[in-house]
């Protein structure tokens, strides 16, 4: 049985939970809805004509920073729960915000956002945390630039951002490092420019933003290593759901695979097939998954998964894998050490500026637990059958390091306390809860 226990500190914001080690995890898990897509469709949303209707909107910090934001620019924004309505002013529609936005601790925020701003008539300064404000934005300022928006940012890299919109030239783009949310930044800056805007990419990345343009009402064109669109076109208010969380689900298809003994169903769960290179790679690890039912939803695959424990033999995650397993990589890591032949990770050096340099705090809390692993710039490698001592870990304020950590809590040889586990709320507030549930 899983025993979770919070406490809260001095400060109503730090929370500690106790993890005990399970016997078995069992039952149903709603998963909340995807970031990554709700962050897409928020966005959109704000520049198209009408009232937009999201229902099962992520319920993370993250993607509400998103909507504050497009908020704060003259948009208005009802949320009941998990549904949100954006009452969009068109693609021109943006009032000239009163202060600096705030896009708190989201990368996507940030990121995509910019490229909206820089076709703006007007300055827009963006801001976030401590933690965001160390995430480098060369990689979206150089291409933003390049169509004639000027930004400036702090030691010229860092947030805060401060915009100068202007009307905008179409390029043809090729992003040093895959990364969907430059893609992105570079398509959404796109609507406001003159002529068609081409993103190339020698890797596929996920293509949540094609998917939702097209949704929108917006001609893309695409391709073999290219995406395309032309500037000026409407987007039209849609009624929309957001499937569950893939990235959310990763932390329980891991538990259930190494906890002897579980049977875990994730329902309406994305199953995107520029994120399913989660699926295929526990599979191939040997992890039991099996998809019970698949529909699509506005041009989104969705189905119900199954996962049991299993005897999992471990791998290796390099290349193309890496960029598309980029956010899964901590809980996999999880599974790597528990697994026969133990997981090496190459060509992640983007993992050392995500929220937290996660290759060194998921090797704190590994080291902590009496796991060996071994580091290098751009991953490392676990050695597999190996047992997790109880500790007292830390998130560091990353939530996908609170919640691996949690996960490996799960096999553990004793109560495991989690420092700093509020930060799980940054895309999955009911995290704690969800591990209790299943547990009971």
């Amino acid at each position: 049985m899983v025993v979770v226990q919070q406490r809260r500190a001095t400060q109503a914001s730090i929370m500690t939970e106790t993890i005990a080690p399970s016997s078995a995890l069992n039952g149903t898990v709603r998963l909340p809805g995807d970031k990554s897509i709700s962050h897409r469709y928020a966005m959109l949303a704000s520049v198209a004509e009408g009232e937009t209707r999201i229902s099962n909107y992520s319920s993370g910090a993250d993607c509400h920073s998103t909507l504050a934001c497009v908020r704060a620019l003259g948009v208005g924004v009802e949320v009941d729960g998990r549904e949100v309505r954006v009452k969009g002013n068109g693609l021109y529609g943006y009032r000239e915000p009163a202060s600096a936005l705030d896009a708190g601790n989201s990368g996507s925020t940030i990121r995509m956002l910019s490229g909206f701003l820089a076709g703006q008539p007007f300055t827009t300064r963006i801001l976030g945390d401590e933690s965001l404000s160390r995430r480098p934005m060369k990689r979206i300022m150089q291409p933003l630039s390049e169509m004639g928006a000027r930004i400036m940012a702090r030691e010229g890299q860092y947030p805060p951002l401060e915009i100068s919109g202007s009307r905008l030239r179409a390029i043809d783009y090729t992003p040093p490092v895959a990364s969907a949310q430059v893609k992105s930044c570079v398509l959404f800056a796109g609507l406001f420019a003159d002529g068609t805007t081409i993103v190339r990419e020698a890797t596929r990345t996920r293509d949540h933003s094609e998917v939702a343009l097209r949704e929108f009402g917006v001609e893309v064109q695409s391709g073999r290593g290219y995406v395309a669109l032309t500037g000026g076109q409407r987007l039209v208010a849609r009624e929309l759901t957001v499937p569950g969380d893939l990235s959310a689900a990763a932390f329980f298809l891991v538990a259930g695979a190494i906890v002897p003994g579980s049977s875990i169903i994730l329902s309406g769960v994305g199953l995107n097939p520029t994120r399913a290179t989660l699926i295929d790679f526990l599979v191939n690890a040997g992890v039991e998954i099996k998809i019970l039912d698949m529909g699509m939803r506005h041009g989104e695959p969705v189905g119900d998964l199954m996962v049991r424990s299993s005897e999992v033999k471990g791998g290796v995650i390099e290349k193309e894998w890496t960029a598309a397993l980029i956010d899964e990589i901590p809980v996999l890591a999880i599974l790597g050490a528990a697994s026969e032949q133990g997981l090496t990770v190459r060509d992640a050096a983007e993992l050392r500026v995500k929220e937290t340099d996660r290759i060194e705090t998921l090797a704190e809390n590994l080291r902590r637990m009496g796991v060996q692993i071994e580091t290098a710039p751009d991953g490392f490698h676990i050695p597999g059958r190996q047992r997790f001592q109880a500790a007292n870990l830390d998130s560091f304020g990353d939530h996908r390091i609170a919640m691996a950590g949690a996960v490996a809590a799960l096999r553990a040889s004793g109560r495991s306390s989690i420092e700093n586990a509020e930060a799980a709320s940054v895309s999955f507030p009911e995290f704690w809860d969800t591990i209790r549930q299943l547990g009971s």
